[in-house]
């Protein structure tokens, strides 16, 4: 027998109700900032406002807030599995971002369930204050002077308003070159949060990347200084310098091949590279999966790699080494030995 969801109620309800799609639509998003993050005092002031500015925002809210506790005890496996339907779902169907929300929350996301942002899950981009897609990169100046790139698939929030100047990198990888900070009359110091630790600028630019259980810090100018999250001695990286934070202890990274802040020329650009690690570095830039077979991993290449045509890098690597390169569909790509399918 098929059988109705609190969520198929609230659907109901909301055709009686006539509360705009948009409304919802704001609710909705105001609970995943709110409730699955650490919203700052200006956000939680904005939140206010928006919900006594209508009444049609108080009802919106409720319903949202209905459907989840109605879903806050789902256990955390069947929500980890949601979640990557949700994500499938979406690049597949066009599942809407409305939809997408809809879903989480059907699937019980909740600080009871045991999900923090430091799952690393693609939604972290619907709470953050600026955000890039797969294969997506752009800039921000901020009002303290502070120059942002975003690389792909990145979210940050920021939080500029305070006797310190806050970034929470929640996912990919940026690069910071820190403002002067004029309009106070004593510079305020510069962190930037991530779910590992965190770390101060010291008058610099260098480059943040989030790792499965680590980030990556690499300067290009001036230092900084990293606090492992869980404890743990800090430690200053200087110019020219890569570390790795985790949450317990900070450790020299082990030089690449390739350069640390090439991607903000929309580059990967190396000398005597594996080919495996330039593949690795290229998927981050287009949906689906480039697989490298281990025949072919060690093969060394150099050069300069425009990381906004994908496709074209694949092309120059089998007409210029001794590979073959198939696409079983545009999502999946496999480089082999020449010859192979």
């Amino acid at each position: 027998m098929r059988t109705s969801s609190p969520l198929m109620h609230a659907a109901d309800s909301h055709n009686k109700d006539e509360i705009p799609s948009s409304v919802i639509d704001a609710a909705i998003t105001w609970a995943i900032k709110l409730q699955f993050n650490q919203p700052s005092n200006a956000t939680r002031e904005a939140f206010a406002q928006w919900l006594q500015s209508n009444p049609s925002h108080t009802g919106a809210w409720q319903r949202v807030q209905s459907i989840k506790q109605d879903f806050a005890a789902v256990p955390r496996g069947l929500a980890r599995d949601a979640l990557q339907a949700v994500e499938v779902q979406r690049k597949a169907n066009g599942v809407d971002r409305r939809q997408a929300l809809k879903l989480l929350m059907l699937a019980g996301v909740t600080v009871s369930a045991g999900w923090t942002m430091q799952d690393q899950l693609p939604w972290q981009r619907m709470v953050a204050d600026a955000s890039t897609r797969v294969g997506e990169q752009r800039t921000m100046h901020l009002d303290d002077g502070t120059v942002i790139v975003l690389n792909t698939d990145t979210a940050v929030s920021f939080d500029m308003n305070g006797a310190q100047r806050r970034i929470v990198l929640r996912r990919g990888e940026i690069m910071i070159t820190t403002g002067g900070d004029r309009a106070f009359a004593s510079k305020r110091s510069f962190w930037v949060d991530t779910p590992f630790g965190n770390m101060q600028a010291i008058g610099t630019r260098f480059v943040v990347r989030l790792d499965e259980s680590r980030a990556r810090v690499s300067v290009q100018e001036g230092a900084v200084r990293m606090h492992p999250g869980k404890g743990g001695n800090a430690a200053i990286a200087n110019v020219g310098e890569s570390w790795w934070l985790s949450g317990h202890a900070v450790t020299a990274a082990d030089v690449q091949a390739f350069g640390q802040d090439g991607w903000v020329d929309g580059v990967i650009a190396g000398q005597n590279m594996r080919l495996a690690d330039l593949l690795t570095e290229l998927a981050r830039y287009r949906s689906g999966r480039i697989v490298c077979d281990p025949q072919v991993a060690d093969l060394r290449v150099s050069g300069i790699y425009h990381v906004r045509d994908t496709d074209q890098v694949l092309r120059f690597l089998f007409q210029t080494q001794p590979v073959s390169v198939t696409y079983y569909t545009r999502f999946w790509v496999k480089v082999g030995p020449e010859g192979s399918a």
